[in-house]
This record gives C-alpha cells, sequence and structure tokens, in this order.
C-alpha cells in the first residue's frame, strides 16, 4: 500500500536538500528520495557562492557551516604562457562573504539534511530511486520509487517536484520537452597531492590548444583537463604517458607526482547546457540541473539549484499549507527563475564559442578572452564581474519564516 505526504521530492542534491528543508520549516509534511545510500560521490559542483553562502545564514546554519572543512578563495586567476592575470576578485564585492567557498558537496547536502530532519514533517529516504510519476485525473499526482530491494512502492503528493540532476528520466515520463545546446568540450577531473611550496591558489591553465583547471583542495588538488567534446578516447588511445606530458608542460611543478596517475582515476564529465521548454505539469514542478543542466564554466550550477529551491519554496508554502497548488503557481517559479537561468547559460555558451572551444582547436593564441585583459584595466568592470559571478542576475532570499508550531525531534 502506498503513502501520502505534502510534497514528495525526487532528488536530494543541492536544490531538494534545500528545498526539503524550507518547507519542512515552514511547517509542511514533505519526503524526499534519495536512490543513493549516501552522499559520497566525487568531483561533484561544490563551489559555494556568496548568493548561496547568505541563504545559509538566512536558514540560521552559518556557524555550522563555518565549522565544516572548506577553502574561501577571493581570486581566480587565469595563467598563460606568458604570465597571469585574475579571472574574477570578489574580494572587491560589499557583501559579507566576498569569496567562494569550496566544500565537499557531500558535507553541504550532510548539513542541510541532518537540520532538516530536526523536524518531524522532514522524512529523506536513501536508496529510493524514483523511476515513474503517479498520474489521477490529467495531473501528476506522486511518484513510483524503488528501494535498496528492487521493491517498488507509490507515494501519493499534492506536488511533486523534480530535483534528481541532469539524468533525470522523470522530465520526459511528464512530457516535458528539453532544447540541448551545443557544448564543445568534456572535463577529464582527476587528483593529485599537494606538496609544500605548491603555488596556494585556483587557476586556470591556458596553453596553446589546452585548458586545465587547478582547485587547491589543501591536501590535494583536483584538476580538469578540458577535451573537445567526444575525443576523451583520443586521449586515452594515446597513452598515459602522453596524458602526463601534456598535464607537465601546462603545470611543470607538478614534477614526478603525474606518476601516479593513471585513466582508471580518470572521471569524465559530459558537459551539456539544456534546459526545458516548460517546468511544470499540473502538480508537477522540476527544478536544478534537472530543469537545465549547466557547464562547468565559472561553477554556477549548485548556486542555481539552491536559487531555484529558494524561489520554489517562497512561492509554493503558502499553497501546499493550503493544500491547493494551482498549475498557476508553479508556472510562476518557472517565469521567476527561467530569465536568470537563460543569462548565465547564454554567458556560458559565449564564453565556450569564443573561448574555449576555438582554444582547444588550437585556432586561438594561448591568451584568456579580451574582456579579462579589460577589465583588468577597468576597476567597474572588474567589480560587475564580481557581482555576476557571487550572486548571478537574480539572487534569492528567504522569505517564508519558521512555521512557530514546528517541533523538534532533539
Amino acid at each position: 500500500m502506498g503513502e501520502s505526504t505534502t510534497c514528495c521530492i525526487a532528488g536530494s542534491g543541492p536544490a531538494g536538500a534545500v528545498l526539503g528543508l524550507l518547507l519542512a520549516r515552514s511547517g509542511i509534511d514533505v519526503i524526499v528520495l534519495e536512490k543513493h545510500g549516501d552522499f559520497l560521490r566525487d568531483f561533484r559542483g561544490d563551489t559555494i557562492h556568496p548568493s548561496t553562502r547568505e541563504v545559509i545564514d538566512e536558514l540560521g546554519l552559518g556557524p555550522r557551516f563555518e565549522e565544516l572543512p572548506q577553502r574561501k578563495v577571493e581570486r581566480l586567476n587565469v595563467v598563460t604562457d606568458t604570465g597571469e592575470i585574475a579571472f574574477v576578485d570578489l574580494g572587491l564585492l560589499k557583501s559579507r562573504h566576498p569569496y567562494i567557498t569550496f566544500i565537499p558537496q557531500w558535507d553541504f547536502l550532510t548539513m542541510v539534511t541532518e537540520e532538516a530532519a530536526k523536524y518531524p514533517n522532514f522524512r529523506l529516504l536513501m536508496q529510493a530511486e524514483a523511476f515513474d510519476l503517479v498520474r489521477e485525473q490529467g495531473r501528476i499526482a506522486g511518484v513510483r520509487y524503488r528501494d535498496e530491494k528492487g521493491e517498488e512502492h507509490e507515494i501519493q503528493a499534492a506536488l511533486t517536484v523534480v530535483a534528481d540532476g541532469r539524468n533525470s528520466t522523470l522530465p520526459r515520463a511528464a512530457g516535458l520537452v528539453r532544447h540541448d545546446y551545443d557544448a564543445p568540450m568534456d572535463v577529464a577531473w582527476f587528483r593529485l597531492d599537494r606538496v609544500q611550496g605548491d603555488r596556494p591558489d585556483t587557476f586556470l591553465r591556458v596553453g596553446a590548444g589546452h585548458l586545465l583547471v587547478g582547485i587547491n583542495r589543501m591536501s590535494y588538488w583536483q584538476f580538469g583537463y578540458l577535451v573537445p567534446k567526444g575525443r576523451f578516447g583520443e586521449v586515452r588511445e594515446e597513452g598515459i604517458e602522453e596524458f602526463r606530458r601534456q598535464v607537465a608542460d601546462l603545470v611543470p611543478f607538478l614534477g614526478d607526482r603525474l606518476e601516479e596517475l593513471d585513466f582508471d582515476a580518470v572521471s569524465v564529465l559530459e558537459v551539456r547546457v539544456d534546459r526545458l521548454r516548460r517546468w511544470y505539469r499540473p502538480g508537477l514542478l522540476v527544478i536544478g540541473d534537472a530543469a537545465h543542466a549547466m557547464s562547468p564554466v565559472a561553477g554556477v550550477g549548485i548556486n542555481l539549484a539552491v536559487q531555484d529551491a529558494v524561489a520554489a519554496a517562497n512561492r509554493l508554502a503558502g499553497p501546499l499549507r493550503r493544500g491547493v497548488v494551482r498549475t498557476e503557481d508553479l508556472a510562476a517559479v518557472q517565469r521567476r527563475r527561467q530569465p536568470p537561468t537563460i543569462a548565465v547559460q547564454r554567458f556560458q555558451i559565449a564564453l565556450q564559442n569564443a573561448f574555449i572551444g576555438p582554444t582547444l582547436q588550437g585556432d586561438r593564441p594561448s591568451r584568456p578572452p579580451r574582456a579579462l585583459e579589460l577589465a583588468r584595466r577597468v576597476r567597474p568592470l572588474r567589480r560587475l564581474m564580481a557581482r555576476l559571478l557571487g550572486y548571478g542576475p537574480l539572487p534569492e532570499h528567504v522569505r517564508i519564516p519558521a512555521a512557530p508550531a514546528a517541533g523538534s525531534r532533539e
């Protein structure tokens, strides 16, 4: 026999976890389904920008967040064969948090879901994979999921929210159409140890025909080696020695540590940029990567997902308390969040087409875009770039208070 709730959220990534917490603290019954048994997955989006950091403060989680292992970065540098410049300087922001925080996504999700679990009206079901939607009288009325034993269950809900990532099958099951945009690259992620004497920052290395991102994780480096779309198989065929040589040419200070690098330790992200034309059906809303897959350019994906969750909670908490969520309420969430999504994706696509693609094809000198060189000389433009990266086109703020009657399991 199935069960029921007011809101069922498929996926406990940044969008689903934050929405679950916001609704639970507002007194709404919510069940979140997560297909994995834990949050421990490597090379996931973990750049917390000032916009998300302020949401964390608004939820009262600032002190706990500061206790988590993290690295705060004000400047992101572009390193070329002839020198380097700051890609962006968040220290120019007039903000409580003028930096990007690099933090493991699993620590962030654990913090959010543990806070949500304090509310008796919140449930998180792990190893529960949503695979289909419940339909009733022309509307979506819940989800079907499989547990860790493969047994099937049904949850009926006044509202179903799909937030289970870019590979979600549920939007297609609802008949929602996705528009795909070309991306010229994929990213090969790998780790190497950090040692004393390494440079301290996070940087983008630009070489003739090559791009590599280096992220300082304190005890190790996380590198993202960009390759032309669909051609990492060719890199493998050239052999690990050639791959090591290419990385060594870009980052000479790695020295003999590259002997540790093996293809078995490389995780390839297939870069996609897409979005749903419509994010909703009666009884159903799609947010986060499930609604709009973002390029890893500028690391904004997790932050847009959190902004989606905040906007959805702000708009839908009242209707959910009343037990009636109109399709117009769901459309209003898309109307608010689609314009900033489009703006960010257009920026990513423009940068990919004007800089990343030509650089990887060897059609451009090994130097950053002219806009970055101009920004170095024009301080107001540098401040604008910092603002856009840190907050995006439309930052959201928590508008719904915690319900006075919300209880606690503690």
